[in-house]
């Protein structure tokens, strides 16, 4: 899956095994046969985590935190194998806040329904309480890889990976969540690419132009001008033999729509690009900078079930209300070494500004899955991600940072992972893993940060989603 992608479970196996036996074509063929090896760009398979004996207990009220001043304690989002998370907020009301998170274990939502499914859930008090979860769209094939936004007039768009086939699925509701439409495919049988993996949504601020990126193997967008009730075919933007997958994008004030992606070789090996895609004419075309290169990425054999390839550089980008753009990912000089976080600028998605390092300082620590937003002034840009600063492979925290210059200058990092307990892969010095390879923030019309990550006992878990919000 793409470089913020889902883990997958022994029935994948199955369904890629057969589509790899499909007449899909050499390369279809190749792509899928590399997901049931596991090291496909985050398409893997796992085990499901023993959730079910896990001493946690899901946070209530929000309460303050002692260790991350302005930010309320992290809280877990439920007892069940939750992870890679995503999240949004209503960019005019800060009451409403929305929440998605991919489960593996507990009811299921309709007798044979393939997990994992996706669970949908809504506050509408800024985030201090939240409704009763929900099933979005289940279907008896596999959920993954949830993506929301929200419009100025309240609507919800989603997407997620309805498996590899059909692929990539949208959904949008008026109604705050309570009903969905029904769901378009944009990939599958009879269509070019038949399959996919993890898409990227972005949408303009009156959600009248909506942008889906997606791999199969190239890379893929497709766009809808009418609020999401149809979409364009998806217009390929590469052409080389890489493996791409896209992990962040945004809408521009202008009107320009921009897409982060990286791009690897078909096994990861050697070095990794990291681009930006950018369409003038409502996704018709596309064209791609290349903003940086990096070296190898480090393997991490000491976390049970990690694959080579897992910690490489994924891309977060976000526009904020004066045009700027700014893009932050993590990468590295030297092949196997661990990688820094950095971020850079750019007005038009063509021409950026040198690295800026964000991240320790450290060459010893590994840094991984930037998350980036907006706030709701110009210049104002906040970014998150997962380092081992406090125990070298084994010790993470999810760490936050505020710039109100477009970067000139950066607050201090701050721990928002700040609990020593409530799992038994958290201690006082951080959690065990990462769970998953992607989580988000979002910014309330106020200014307030919202976040949410996964955290587990390794890549295989068991783990959970957690949250926070705060200045």
């Amino acid at each position: 899956m793409s470089p913020n992608d889902t883990p997958r479970h022994t029935y994948r196996l199955m369904i890629i095994l057969v589509l790899a036996g499909l007449v899909v074509g050499i390369a279809i063929g190749y792509a899928i046969t590399r997901a049931a090896a596991g090291d496909d760009g985050r398409a893997r398979l796992r085990p499901p985590g023993d959730s079910a004996a896990q001493p946690v207990t899901a946070a209530g009220a929000p309460s303050a935190s002692q260790a991350a001043a302005g930010f309320d304690s992290e809280r877990l989002w439920s007892a069940y194998d939750d992870w890679e998370p995503a999240l949004a907020v209503d960019p005019v009301n800060p009451s409403y806040v929305y929440q998605l998170t991919t489960r593996y274990n507990g009811p299921a939502p309709c007798n044979r329904c393939a997990g994992p499914w996706i669970i949908f859930r809504r506050s509408e008090d800024g985030g201090q309480t939240w409704l009763p979860d929900q099933f979005l769209t289940p279907t008896r094939k596999s959920h993954n890889d949830p993506q929301i936004e929200v419009a100025n007039d309240g609507a919800l768009y989603v997407a997620w990976l309805n498996d590899y086939v059909p692929g990539v699925k949208f959904t949008k509701s008026t109604d705050r969540g309570a009903t969905w439409s029904a769901p378009i495919a944009l990939t599958g049988k009879g269509r070019k690419p038949t399959w996919s993996d993890k898409p990227i949504l972005a949408i303009s601020r009156d959600g009248r132009d909506v942008y889906i990126a997606f791999n199969a193997s190239d890379s893929y967008v497709a766009a809808s001008h009418d609020y999401g009730a149809t979409f364009s075919e998806p217009v390929k933007t590469s052409s080389d033999t890489r493996y791409w997958f896209h992990s962040g994008g945004a809408v521009a004030p202008n009107g320009a729509a921009y897409f982060a992606a990286t791009d690897y070789s078909q096994d990861y090996s050697g070095d990794s690009n990291v681009n930006v895609l950018k369409s003038i004419d409502g996704g018709a075309s596309w064209t791609t900078a290349r903003v940086d290169t990096s070296a190898e990425m480090p393997d991490c054999p000491w976390s049970d079930g990690c694959y080579f390839g897992f910690l490489g550089p994924s891309a977060a980008l976000a526009v904020d209300s004066g045009g700027t753009i700014m893009i932050a990912y993590n990468a590295g000089d030297t092949p196997g070494a661990p990688q820094r976080m950095v971020v850079r600028t750019s007005s038009d998605g063509v021409s950026w500004s040198a690295r800026q390092e964000v991240s320790n300082g450290s060459a010893a620590v590994n840094n991984a899955f930037p998350a980036l937003a907006a706030g709701p002034g110009s210049g104002d840009f906040r970014v998150a991600w997962q380092d081992d600063r406090n125990g070298s492979t084994n010790a993470w925290n999810t760490w936050y940072r505020r710039t109100t210059n477009a970067g000139v200058t950066w607050s201090a990092a701050v721990r928002v992972s700040d609990l020593g307990a409530g799992g038994p892969y958290k201690s006082a010095a951080g959690y065990a893993f990462p769970y998953g390879d992607y989580f988000e923030i979002a910014v309330d019309a106020n200014g307030l940060a919202h976040l949410i990550w996964g955290e587990g006992a390794s890549y295989t878990g068991p783990g959970g989603t957690w949250y926070t919000r705060g200045q």
